[in-house]
């Protein structure tokens, strides 16, 4: 499949296209700064993978949880995008396509992103739940003692690995518990791939005006999350 795919959702900006397997990737170190660099990076990609637009089959976007400014401005251009080719825009949820992308030989692995301060999402994936794509949904939120708590937890049942980006706070927390903790360099637009083709045939009928940005957050009039 031809499909251009797009990861903003925290700490990292990169848009990568796959054609017929082969992958080009951009990466934007600026990642604050996504409303001016998402569509340069997009338009760098495709120059790059020379394929023409008109040749993409699909949009995969890294859906949530994440930032909320970068996942309204990644789904907008992501559904611009699509809506401008006539074809499927594929949300892809974030901390199972983080967890998968580890490829952890045994054991759980837990995704963890940065929610608003204090708080982050997280949720736990058995690895061979992980290698036969079922995904589960069910992501929670809390401090950096609840995450630490939950690790805890894993690391009695068996081996266990947390994946996530530029979690200071919660790594002496976790080195604590015996938990092995890994930087999620390695995720990016890239990862998005598999799950994009194995979703696929459910978006190509889905209403693009249905798919929104998975914030996991309520917003307030006044600016409040909850």
């Amino acid at each position: 499949m031809n499909i251009l795919a797009i990861e903003c959702t925290h700490e990292a900006l990169s848009a990568a296209v796959s054609c017929s397997g082969v992958v080009t990737e951009a990466l934007c170190v600026d990642w604050k700064k996504a409303a001016e660099s998402l569509v340069p990076l997009v338009e760098q990609v495709m120059t790059e993978s020379r394929l023409n637009r008109q040749e993409l089959e699909c949009i995969a976007i890294s859906s949530g949880p994440g930032s909320f400014t970068a996942l309204r401005i990644g789904m907008s251009v992501a559904k611009g995008i699509a809506y401008g080719l006539g074809i499927p825009l594929v949300p892809v949820p974030t901390l199972s396509a983080m967890a998968a992308s580890l490829q952890a030989a045994a054991g759980t692995v837990m995704a963890v992103i940065t929610a608003r301060k204090g708080e982050y999402y997280y949720a736990a994936y058995r690895s061979e739940d992980l290698s036969s794509s079922v995904w589960h949904d069910e992501v929670k939120r809390g401090s950096a003692a609840d995450v630490a708590s939950a690790a805890d937890v894993l690391a009695l049942s068996g081996e266990a690995v947390v994946v996530g980006r530029r979690l200071d706070e919660l790594i002496p927390l976790l080195a604590a518990s015996g938990v092995v903790y890994r930087e999620a360099d390695f995720f990016s637009a890239r990862s998005l791939f598999s799950a994009a083709e194995r979703l696929f045939a459910p978006a190509d009928t889905a209403d693009l005006n249905g798919i929104s940005p998975d914030y996991r957050q309520t917003f307030s009039p006044n600016g409040g999350r909850g």
